[in-house]
């Protein structure tokens, strides 16, 4: 090899960097601004948080922190909970911006719904915690405490976690229907696996619902009936999927 060659081949390379760079440099930087601006907002966003609390028990909330820095902490968690919320918009547009140019005219028509898709559904999953199962879970647990002489006043950096888990956790198992269904288009997994597979995946939805949520069985089926729902959506988007590729690839077969 010439190094001509050579030099021809680095070009692209360093092309590819230098964008790589670029769309690393706005996603930082997206970050950060949303980053700032939850910071900044931080005390509105946490009365937002809390307001599930006064729902689940019917009283106004009283947290506790048990450390100098305990709220400091907690701002800071929510600034970050915000950055990635607020920021991946713009953060799945860089990576679509840098991934696209390898891409055919119809590749990148495929892959723009699911970007759009992938945002949707982590607010939907977002809103079913903190309008039904966030109030549902602490009714649940204010109950075992509402007939004896305890006050309950939960640390409001346990409360943060426990809130954001839940939310992150279903923001992301409610892509399970972006996924499969992205695979599903691409030919990885097909209507028939996904129908054979569904015992399977009956016992690994419950698996993960024990893993990312608290110990009660209220919270666990709470997510494994919707990721079952989820996972029936797929099953039928990825059956309409081939059969409408079946049929195109019949038209086409009829002109040939």
């Amino acid at each position: 090899m010439s190094q001509e060659d050579i030099d021809a081949s680095e070009a692209p390379l360093i092309e590819h960097l230098i964008e790589l760079r670029t769309r690393l440099i706005w996603s930082v930087l997206g970050f950060a601004a949303a980053f700032i601006f939850s910071f900044y907002f931080s005390t509105q966003i946490f009365q937002i948080l809390i307001r599930p609390f006064q729902w689940g028990t019917g009283i106004d909330p009283k947290l506790i922190s048990t450390e100098l820095l305990g709220f400091f902490i907690v701002k800071l968690k929510i600034a970050f909970f915000g950055g990635l919320f607020i920021g991946f918009p713009l953060i799945a547009t860089q990576i679509y911006r840098f991934v696209a140019p390898g891409l055919y005219k119809n590749e990148r028509q495929a892959f723009l719904p699911y970007l759009i898709a992938t945002p949707i559904f982590f607010v939907l999953g977002a809103c079913l915690v903190y309008f039904f199962l966030l109030p549902v879970a602490i009714t649940f647990f204010y109950s075992l405490v509402s007939d004896i002489p305890v006050e309950l006043m939960p640390d409001v950096r346990a409360y943060l976690d426990f809130v954001m888990m839940l939310i992150l956790a279903f923001g992301l198992c409610f892509q399970l229907p972006v996924i499969l269904t992205m695979l599903g288009q691409i030919g990885i997994v097909s209507y028939d696996q996904l129908r054979s597979g569904r015992k399977f995946a009956i016992v690994g939805v419950f698996v993960v619902a024990a893993v990312l949520t608290p110990p009660d069985p209220i919270s666990q089926l709470s997510m494994a009936v919707p990721l079952m729902g989820l996972y029936e959506i797929s099953v039928q988007a990825v059956r309409f999927l081939e059969s409408r590729r079946k049929k195109a690839e019949a038209a086409r077969d009829a002109e040939a």
